[in-house]
């Protein structure tokens, strides 16, 4: 006997879609940290006593309404076509982990029973499950968009240090399994047993009041960073240069600022390859030594190949020295598929050659490691969405970020959400590591983050300006960073592992069972559903 739907379908659809926008005001610009939760709950609900196909449906809606209101930026510059094929191919991950949840709520009350297993296991699988759907999210296809994770609307919560443990992956599984636990809790009506709520409570309490993993204080490094708000976008009209030439006039207030460590630029701020032309070459050694030789890091576009054929193009931050020129680099490690390159070209501009014939340069993925050694101490590095690949940031926690340097250029995306979502996620970075954030963007939204997540120094969007900032450096290695890839590799394999278990038992059960079991319900002793 199968669970009734708690939701018939003339609820349960526009329940799906309102589910979708509610998520969605969790995270920033409207940023209720504590919608996220209504937002999954309303998600997991319509899922409950669906048919298979039903499963994928109210998933699909959900996730459809969510992702065209979330990114709703890719739709700036290049009109409908981009936002559309995004929201609504991403949608059908979410409708696969609908399908799935859908069968944890059908298999596991049938297979296995009891209170317990419905208060604790079940909401486990369901968590496990939704976090699944953000790897598969994370990393497929063409390395994935790992944007919109349900971590990321705690970057302001109470919720947000447990980042520190478990990473962001572990923070979702954590939201999801509190949300799940509670609507288990009022389904079975355990209202006179409130020992039946101990999970959730432990759980929930243990995720705020734990502190953040505490990393070692290891003196300070003073950042000078530069937003000049120059014409950095896709499509801005601009002469040869003139990134460069704002970046300049916005540098020239700090020039003599005393004891400055290092000075950053963000990404797309030298829109001539330095290292290619001898002109901008002098006038970085010219800024670098009026900053008593400081080492400074900028971003350009760098070639490698001789032929014409033979080109390849990275987006490439520097270290530059006076005299010395690019004495380090680093290559941004995740391009982003359509927008940065063109995967399968030849396929997709089946579809919409005019939309792919835009993008005529492809850049190459980088291989270096993403660390800069800036002599008073160790940067970890990011260029842009690097910064939402959990590899990038615990690879360069590893080889020894004493505090990140973040270059973004969000020319593009002026006046929407797109560069506080990602500041959101820059925030979640600082406490992850345990480190400080310096977050410099061409155009804003530009802060210094500390690491616990705090602002400590900004710039307003759409203006230039410079900060000069005492960054606190520390060391040590939170359990975020140490376990690493170990935390999603477990919740793939256990909740996968356990939904196919959970399949096999109620399968099981159902050929042994006789009539009256089946009345009983689908976990003997428990209704099906309240």
């Amino acid at each position: 006997m199968n669970a009734r739907p708690l939701l018939p379908w003339w609820a349960a659809v526009p329940t799906a879609v309102l589910a979708g926008f509610v998520y969605d005001w969790a995270f920033p610009d409207v940023g209720i940290w504590p919608l996220a939760f209504v937002g999954i709950a309303l998600a997991l609900l319509v899922q409950v006593g669906r048919s298979a196909w039903g499963g994928l449906l109210v998933g699909y809606l959900f996730g459809a309404t969510f992702y065209l209101v979330h990114v709703d930026w890719t739709s700036r510059y290049l009109g409908p076509v981009p936002w559309l094929a995004l929201s609504l191919f991403e949608a059908l991950f979410v409708a696969v982990g609908g399908l799935a949840i859908t069968l944890a709520y059908r298999w596991l009350p049938r297979g296995v029973g009891g209170r317990w297993m419905r208060l604790v296991a079940l909401p486990a699988l369901v968590a496990g499950l939704w976090t699944t759907r953000e790897i598969a999210i994370g990393t497929i296809p063409y390395g994935g968009f790992p944007w919109a994770r349900a971590a990321h609307s705690q970057a302001l919560s109470p919720f947000a240090e447990t980042v520190s443990w478990v990473g962001q992956l572990g923070l979702s599984f954590v939201m999801v399994f509190i949300t799940a636990a509670v609507i288990e809790w009022v389904r079975l009506a355990r209202w006179r047993d409130l020992r039946t709520l101990l999970p959730v409570v432990v759980v929930t309490v243990v995720a705020v009041v734990l502190p953040a993993w505490p990393t070692q204080a290891a003196g300070e490094l003073r950042v000078a960073s530069v937003q000049g708000n120059g014409p950095a976008g896709y499509f801005d009209e601009r002469e040869r240069g003139e990134v460069l030439e704002s970046q300049v006039e916005a540098t020239v207030p700090i020039l003599d600022e005393e004891g400055v460590d290092v000075l950053l630029w963000p990404e797309g701020s030298v829109d001539i390859d330095p290292t290619r032309d001898e002109a901008t070459a002098r006038l970085l050694d010219s800024i670098a030594e009026r900053l008593d030789d400081a080492p400074f890091v900028v971003n350009t576009v760098t070639v490698e190949g001789t032929q014409e054929d033979d080109l390849r193009f990275f987006n490439t931050s520097l270290l530059w020295r006076a005299g010395e020129g690019a004495v380090d680099r680093y290559s941004k490690r995740h391009p982003v598929p359509f927008g940065e390159y063109i995967p399968d070209r030849d396929f997709y501009m089946l579809f919409a050659p005019d939309l792919i014939s835009l993008v005529q340069r492809g850049y190459s993925p980088g291989t270096e490691t993403p660390v800069f050694d800036l002599g008073d101490a160790i940067a970890g590095l990011a260029i842009c969405f690097d910064v939402i690949y959990d590899d990038v940031i615990w690879e360069g926690a590893r080889d020894g970020a004493e505090l990140y340097l973040f270059q973004t250029n969000n020319a593009d995306f002026r006046g929407t959400d797109e560069n506080l979502q990602q500041l959101a996620i820059a925030r979640l970075r600082a406490i992850e590591t345990g480190r400080s954030v310096v977050n410099i963007s061409t155009v804003g939204t530009s802060q210094v983050m500390l690491a616990d997540g705090s602002t400590i120094d900004s710039l307003p969007a759409d203006e230039p300006g410079a900060m000069v900032t005492d960054v606190p450096l520390r060391t040590g290695a939170t359990p975020a960073v140490v376990l690493g890839e170990w935390v999603p590799a477990m919740i793939l394999v256990l909740s996968l592992g356990g939904l196919v278990a959970a399949g096999v038992l109620a399968r099981r059960r159902a050929r042994r069972a006789t009539p009256d079991d089946e009345d009983a319900g689908p976990s003997g002793d428990e209704p099906a559903s309240v």
